[in-house]
């Protein structure tokens, strides 16, 4: 059976595992680094599609963990990877910010409102009435319907807020039409991060907080799961599903490889006292 010896690169969510409202979760910062120093490939996932990953990366240097942007992986950016494999110089309607509408336009896409082929619904934090008319418009003259994560509400300092599966679920209920939806838990999204990275999933891992995406996810392509206790699961919402996780750690302080003490030097030579 695969173990974690056997894992050569690493995906892992950014917010419950990483980060936690803008304060770093203790060994976050040691792991990157330990990776960094190994030359280990890995990528930092995240379903926010509202920020580009540079953006991401000052966010989170800022909090004192340090990622450069070609290490971060959005549901933006594997949902403008998507589109461009379907139908490259596609148009879209977008509603969202620029992670996503940059992520869209560096993929080859137009956007446009007129006619576009896609309608594509990612986060944003000024959702408007009259962009959501448009956007059930266009799908009933049939555009194709694309959201970038399922998730329904989003935190903030305030309290949670409407996301993008609550705003695709009002187009929903005005169109009769689902959304395909790239980010987690669809497989997909890992996927093509596996690609960006040159990985393979007999010898990546994953490491999430949430049994519901990270771990569903992972499973379904194919990696070594491992499960943190620092973010939204916790040990009785583990019980309430049917699968499991391949590890279950307090933090990624656990992932952290210990530097063997020179007294374990097998080339150390024990004190004769002479």
């Amino acid at each position: 059976m695969r173990t974690r010896a056997d894992i050569e690169c690493w995906l892992t969510d950014m917010d419950g595992v990483l980060v936690h409202e803008n304060t770093p979760i203790p060994g976050a910062a040691e792991l990157l680094e330990q990776w960094r120093d190994d030359g280990t490939p890995f990528l930092v996932l995240t379903n926010n599609s509202i920020f580009t990953p540079r953006d991401l990366s000052a966010r989170l240097r800022s909090s004192g963990l340090v990622v450069p942007e070609e290490s971060i992986w959005t549901s933006a950016l594997a949902t403008a990877d998507f589109l461009a494999s379907q139908k490259p110089s596609g148009t879209a309607f977008v509603i969202g910010e620029a992670g996503l509408t940059t992520a869209l336009h560096e993929a080859g896409f137009i956007m446009t409102e007129t006619s576009p082929d896609y309608v594509v619904v990612g986060e944003t934090r000024n959702y408007s009435f009259e962009a959501i008319t448009k956007a059930i418009r266009f799908i009933g003259a049939g555009s194709r319907f694309i959201a970038t994560n399922p998730d329904a509400t989003g935190p903030s300092t305030q309290g949670v807020l409407p996301a993008t599966g609550a705003i695709s679920a009002l187009i929903t209920k005005a169109t009769g039409k689902e959304p395909y939806v790239v980010g987690k838990p669809n497989p997909m999204m890992f996927r093509s991060a596996l690609n960006r990275i040159g990985a393979h999933s007999e010898n990546t891992g994953m490491i999430g907080d949430r049994m519901d995406t990270d771990v569903v996810a992972g499973i379904e392509a194919g990696l070594h799961t491992v499960l943190v206790l620092t973010g939204i699961s916790d040990t009785a919402e583990i019980e309430r599903y049917p699968f499991r996780p391949d590890e279950i750690l307090g933090s990624v302080a656990d992932l952290i490889r210990e530097e063997p003490r020179e007294s374990d030097s097998p080339d150390t030579q024990p004190s004769l006292g002479l």
